[in-house]
C-alpha cells in the first residue's frame, strides 16, 4: 500500500514538472506575463524617440516593445531579406514618404489604416497624408526649408524663396545634402524639376553647388553646420533646426513660400510575426500620449488635438506646400539620383 501511494504521488510530482515546463516553454515563445506577444519596431528614427514612444506603449497596453534601430536603406533591405520569414511586425519613419512608396512595389509592407484615420483623405490642403490603398499612413509632418545661424543671418535677410539661395551674398555660405547619397536632398532636387523641367533644374543644381562651401552625405549634416557656424544658411528639414535651437545653438528656421512637405508614416510588415500588435502600434501612433511624444521632438503632430512644441503647425504650413507627383518621384527617383554623380560638377 505504501509503494503504491509513493508510486502516485511520484507520477504526480513529474506530471506537474512537465505541465510547468510546457507553460514555461509557451511563455518563452512569445507570450508575457500581464501583456500579449511582443512587437518588434523597426525604426530609423532618433534612437532615443523610438524608445521613447516604444516605452509609452509598454506603460499603456502591458506589452513589450523591440525597437531595432538602423537607417532606412538598411531597414528597407533587411525586410527584403527577410521576405517568407519576416522579423518585424511594424515600420515606423523614413524622412518622409519615400521610401514607403517604394516599399509597395518591394511587396513588404502591406494595408492597415487605424480607424481614427479612416475617413482622411488621401491628400488634404495639397499634401498627400496616407497611401490611397492603405499601405501607411502619416504621424507627422516634415516641412524641407532652410536653417540659419542667428548670429550670421538676420531673419528679415534669410532667404525666402529657393532663387534666394543663389544671391551673391550666400557664397561660400550655403551647405547641403548630398543629392547622391541623402534622400532629404534627392526630395529638394525632384520638387524643383517637377515645377521648373529637368533642363532648368540642372541648371539650378549646378550654381546651387557654387554657392556651397560643403556638401555632406547626411540629411543633418548642414543644419549642424549652421549651427555652429560652419554655415550662414543649411537645407533640411524644420525638426533638425528646432532641436538645436532647443538645446541653445543659435539657429532658427525658413518656410520656403513653396517647398516639400511630406508625412513621415508609419506602416505593417507584410506577414510580420504579430500583426495583431503592429495593428496596434498603429493605433497607437495617432493617439494623443504618442503624439505628445513627437511634439516634444519638435516634429510637427497631426493630431489636432495636440499642440507644436514649434511656431509650425498643419494649418500655418499647408498653403507652401508644393504637389507632389508622386508616381513621377517614383519612376525618376533613382535615375536622378544617380544623374547628379554625373552632371553636378
Amino acid at each position: 500500500m505504501k509503494k503504491t501511494l509513493s508510486l502516485f504521488i511520484s507520477v504526480c510530482f513529474l506530471l506537474s514538472f512537465v505541465l510547468l515546463s510546457a507553460c514555461a516553454g509557451d511563455d518563452a515563445s512569445g507570450e508575457e506575463e500581464g501583456g500579449g506577444k511582443p512587437i518588434t519596431l523597426y525604426s530609423p528614427e532618433t534612437p532615443e524617440l523610438s524608445k521613447e514612444l516604444a516605452a509609452k506603449y509598454e506603460e499603456l497596453n502591458g506589452t513589450k516593445v523591440n525597437v531595432n534601430y538602423a537607417g532606412t536603406n538598411v531597414l528597407v533591405n533587411k525586410m527584403m531579406a527577410e521576405k517568407g520569414n519576416p522579423q518585424a511586425d511594424v515600420w515606423y519613419g523614413g524622412g518622409g514618404i519615400l521610401p514607403f512608396e517604394a516599399a509597395v512595389d518591394k511587396d513588404i509592407i502591406t494595408s492597415y489604416i487605424p480607424e481614427s484615420a479612416e475617413d482622411w483623405e488621401v491628400v488634404e490642403d495639397g499634401i498627400k497624408v496616407k497611401h490611397e490603398d492603405g499601405y501607411y499612413v502619416g504621424t507627422e509632418m516634415f516641412v524641407l526649408g532652410f536653417a540659419y545661424n542667428t548670429e550670421l543671418v538676420s531673419e528679415e535677410e534669410a532667404p525666402k524663396t529657393w532663387e534666394d539661395l543663389l544671391d551673391p551674398k550666400w557664397k561660400g555660405k550655403i551647405q547641403f545634402p548630398n543629392p547622391a547619397a541623402s534622400g532629404t536632398a534627392t526630395l529638394m532636387v525632384l520638387s524643383y524639376m517637377m515645377q521648373h523641367g529637368e533642363e532648368a533644374g540642372w541648371e539650378y543644381f549646378q550654381k546651387l553647388k557654387d554657392q556651397a562651401n560643403s556638401i555632406p552625405d547626411s540629411g543633418s549634416g548642414p543644419t549642424k553646420g549652421a549651427s555652429m557656424g560652419e554655415a550662414h544658411i543649411a537645407i533640411g528639414f524644420d525638426f533638425m533646426a528646432y532641436e538645436h535651437k532647443a538645446n541653445g545653438e543659435t539657429v532658427d528656421f525658413i518656410v520656403p513660400e513653396k517647398t516639400p512637405i511630406l508625412v513621415n508614416p508609419v506602416t505593417l510588415v507584410k506577414d510580420g510575426p504579430n500583426p495583431e500588435g503592429g495593428k496596434k502600434f498603429m493605433d497607437f501612433m495617432l493617439s494623443k500620449e504618442a503624439q505628445e511624444i513627437l511634439a516634444d521632438w519638435y516634429h510637427i503632430p497631426i493630431n489636432p488635438e495636440v499642440e507644436s512644441k514649434t511656431s509650425l503647425s498643419v494649418d500655418n504650413i499647408k498653403e507652401h506646400a508644393v504637389d507632389l507627383d508622386i508616381d513621377w518621384v517614383n519612376e525618376n527617383y533613382d535615375r536622378i539620383r544617380d544623374e547628379w554623380k554625373t552632371k553636378i560638377k
